[in-house]
This record gives C-alpha cells, structure tokens and sequence, in this order.
C-alpha cells in the first residue's frame, strides 16, 4: 500500500527537528557541460567544446546535502585535503548549511574530485582526481574523538562507505556501539569489496548489482516480478544476516525497491520515477531520505516509500541532484505513467 500525501507530510514536516549524520568519503563532483560538433583529428574522440561548468558535493557530501533539501539537519565526518578542492567543498557544504565541524583537513592529502564531461545529456567522460594516504595514530584518535562527540548528540546516523579511507573498522565499531546505546537508526551505504565486520544496522541501501556482489553470488538477471526472483531473495537473507540488519533496501532501477525486515515477508515498492535524465546520486538520495524519516519516527514501510519517491524526483534532474518536500509532494499528485 502506498503512502498517502498527508501521511507523507506529517513525516517531512518533522524533519526539521532531526539531525543526522553522515560519515564516510568526502568529495567533490565536477561537471563540465558543453556540445559536440566533430571529431578530433588527434584520435578518435569527440571535441566538447565546453558552455559551462558547475561543482556539487559528491559521495557522502551529497547524502547529506539531500538531508538538508529535505529539511532536516546534516553533519559530516570526514576527510578533506588542505587544497583548493577543500576549500571549495567546504564552502559549497557551508552554503547548504550542512555542519562541516567533523571535517577534519588532512595535511598531505588531496580532496577527492569526480569531474564529469557531458554533451547534449550524454556523459563523455568522467576523470577522477584521489590519492589515498594512510591515516597516522594521532590522526586517527583525532578523528574518532570528534565523531564520538559528533554521535552523541544526533538523531541518526549514515555509514557512506566508498573505500576511499575514512571507512574503518574502529569508526564502524565508535558508530554501532553509541548508536546502540542511544538507540538512534543507522544507515549503510555499503562499498562492494570493502571487508568490514559491521553487525546491528537498521537498514542499508545497496543496489542490485551491489547486493550480489556483497553476497558473493552471480547475478542470473532480473525476473519481472521481484518477489518471485529466488536468487534476489537469497541474497538479501545472505545480507540481513551477514549486518545483522532490521531492515533492507535492495534498489532496483526501473523495477524500484525490494524490501526486507525482520520477521516479516518481503515487499516490492514499483518505482516512483516519471522520466529519467541521470540517475547520479540516486542511491544517495534513498539512504538520506529512509534514516532521516526513520530518525523523525516513521515506521520503516513509509521511510522505504518516500525514499522510492524522492529517488524518482531526483532521476528526473540532471547531474548530482537532491530533492524538496515540495517536490516530493508535488511528485506524488502526478499521474502514473
């Protein structure tokens, strides 16, 4: 059964009274947008001639700038490198009113970039800027004494796990074990190939292809109907016993969501989405969407729902995007196509 609009609102209009933090790999998104008219005589590549160029914040920045286009309060903990990246990624967290108190600055480091080429809707290219350095002894009792003090006075939690550092197995522990005595969600955002012992979530958020590749299984392809897909539901038993996990999110694209809860039968949610430009973010968006509903008291059907629903908002847009609760709303009034 699908949520009302005035269920749904009662839900966003508490929002703005959770704060929710994001913890994980902190970057910056690029796009650089322009047209194509020919072909380069250098080698066999398209001449983007460039129109424009715009920065988001990407990776876990963005889980927590749709928090804040939701209404709710956001925080990150993370990693950001004494460069120019940083600076800018801060100030664009800043400007989003997102509180960048844990973003810890990380001398020798460089700020994660993602830049993206695209031309008539189409991506190019993406180009990504990282270099990894391991984290020193000091650095990392820094880190965990401001994500300790971080912890103890939100409403939830989101693990956004990217492999790229900030993710470990001390912070996984630090976050379970304050959430747990506190009794607040939190979320997984998981990282294919990442092996963390991470037990007592209240949901996490892979897709499809992740989903099989945590579990370990091949992917024989989709059924029509994804309750009637074994191998699907093989691997979120695989998965809920592997977190210990509450809850789960299987995000389908086109099909939508495949739910799991505790003692209780799988569900599927059909997608929300009207049209679909760029599905970027997408995820981010669910996982933000879910623990915050669930931090505001929603029971976890509906966080499910109105995440599928802000997921088919933000498909819609180009880029990076987040979404409203007035455009969550207004979404839901549209005529099923």
């Amino acid at each position: 059964m699908r949520i009302s609009a005035k269920r749904a609102a009662l839900w966003l209009r508490k929002f703005p009274r959770r704060r929710v933090l994001v913890v994980g790999d902190l970057m910056l998104d690029r796009y650089i947008y322009g047209a194509v008219s020919r072909i380069s005589p250098e080698a066999p590549v398209p001449v983007v001639r460039v129109t424009r160029e715009a920065s988001m914040p990407g990776g876990a920045s963005n889980v927590a700038v749709n928090i804040r286009a939701l209404g709710g309060k956001a925080a990150v903990a993370g990693m950001l490198g004494k460069d120019a990246a940083g600076v800018e990624l801060r100030w664009l967290l800043t400007h989003a009113e997102v509180d960048v108190e844990c973003a810890m600055l990380f001398a020798g480091a460089s700020t994660i970039i993602k830049e993206r080429i695209i031309a008539e809707r189409q991506q190019v290219v993406r180009v990504d800027f990282e270099r990894q350095v391991p984290w020193t002894d000091r650095q990392t009792e820094k880190f965990l004494a401001m994500l300790a003090v971080e912890l103890a006075r939100v409403d939830g939690v989101i693990i956004e796990d990217y492999d790229k550092g900030v993710i470990t197995q001390p912070v996984v522990d630090l976050v379970l074990q304050i959430a747990g005595k506190r009794g607040i969600p939190v979320g997984l955002d998981p990282k294919e190939g990442h092996q963390l012992d991470i037990q007592g979530i209240t949901v996490a958020t892979p897709n499809r292809k992740e989903a099989f590749g945590i579990a370990g299984l091949l992917d024989p392809g989709a059924k029509e109907n994804p309750l009637t897909d074994k191998a699907l539901l093989k691997v979120g038993q695989i998965l809920m016993e592997k977190w210990a996990a509450q809850n789960l999110v299987i995000t389908l694209g086109a099909q939508g969501m495949f739910l799991m809860s505790r003692g209780k039968a799988p569900r599927h949610v059909p997608t929300r989405a009207r049209e679909v430009f760029d599905v970027s973010g997408a995820g981010d968006t669910v996982i933000a969407t879910c623990v915050t509903a669930l931090a505001a008291g929603a029971d976890f059907l509906a966080a499910a729902e109105l995440a599928n629903i802000a997921a088919g908002v933000v498909v819609g847009k180009l880029g990076t995007a987040s979404c409203t609760p007035q455009e969550l709303l207004a979404h839901m009034k549209q005529p099923a196509t």
